[in-house]
């Protein structure tokens, strides 16, 4: 779906993760179209939604970063119930779970019931992530060397709008789809997620950390992955109804959904 440049969508909740505020690389502008865009009485905040690890190195917090911040705190103060997963660049962030703050609570996992009754762990995944969570140092690395391919990937978008050729095309996704060893580690991810999700008996997940946003089945679980506010522009939306929908904001008009969960999968409730 092509959406109204001014259209307004009213949905149960609103999964974002890796937004990445701090980073030169965090997309604010078309985070702030998508939140203006809908209306919706929860939002799951699923991980590194501000880099730390980025503002340690040197600070950078451009006006449109604290608009995003504000906007959220404004949501929680009209009541939007609004959940923050913990993730591994806002890792600082679980000292303080299960307390809340300006109205938005801390939590490092939680169950989501959607509308039709199925039930989703939330969580941002960088514990299934081994090099995170035994190899700091090559994790820093790794996220210096995303953020290089970002850099270049700005680049050649515009670029690419010059010479008058349309559509997102992401050098990130085009490595990550074609490393093999990529593949590999997406897959052993999602796998790895899916096993626990079905030993705790749940129907899906809902998860960020590696930057692939996508809608599809792992062996027998609903595998949702919210994407990033660097490079996808992706979020998760809930509608009333229970369906799960992976939409892409495009600029900070067109929004384009990518998939979505069927009617086929609902649960009665």
């Amino acid at each position: 779906m092509n959406a109204p440049a001014f259209g307004i969508y009213t949905v149960r909740t609103l999964f974002l993760s890796d937004v990445h505020l701090g980073t030169r690389a965090c997309q604010a502008e078309r985070l702030l179209a998508l939140l203006r865009r809908y209306e919706c009485e929860r939002i799951y905040l699923v991980g590194d939604i501000v880099d730390f690890w980025a503002l340690r190195r040197s600070v950078y917090w451009p006006t449109s970063h604290n608009t995003v911040v504000q906007k959220i705190l404004r949501r929680a103060r009209h009541g939007t119930r609004i959940t923050y997963v913990a993730g591994n660049h806002d890792e600082a962030l679980r000292e303080y779970l299960n307390m809340a703050f300006g109205g938005i609570e801390l939590v490092d996992e939680c169950v989501h019931r959607a509308a039709d009754g199925r039930e989703y762990l939330v969580l941002h995944g960088d514990r299934y992530d081994q090099i995170t969570h035994y190899a700091r140092w090559i994790s820093v690395l790794g996220d210096l060397s995303y953020q290089v391919l970002i850099d270049a990937n700005r680049l050649l978008s515009w670029a690419r709008r010059r010479v008058g050729v349309a559509g997102h095309w992401s050098l990130a996704d085009y490595a990550k789809s074609n490393v093999l060893k990529a593949v590999a580690f997406i897959g052993e991810f999602e796998q790895a997620v899916a096993r626990d999700v079905r030993r705790l008996g749940l129907r899906g997940v809902i998860c960020g950390h590696i930057h692939t946003p996508v809608i599809k089945s792992v062996e027998g679980v609903e595998y949702l992955n919210c994407g990033d506010w660097v490079d996808s522009c992706s979020a998760i939306v809930e509608h009333f109804d229970g369906r799960m929908e992976l939409v892409r904001q495009v600029g900070t008009d067109d929004l384009v959904a990518l998939a979505s969960t069927t009617v086929a999968e609902r649960v009665p409730v």
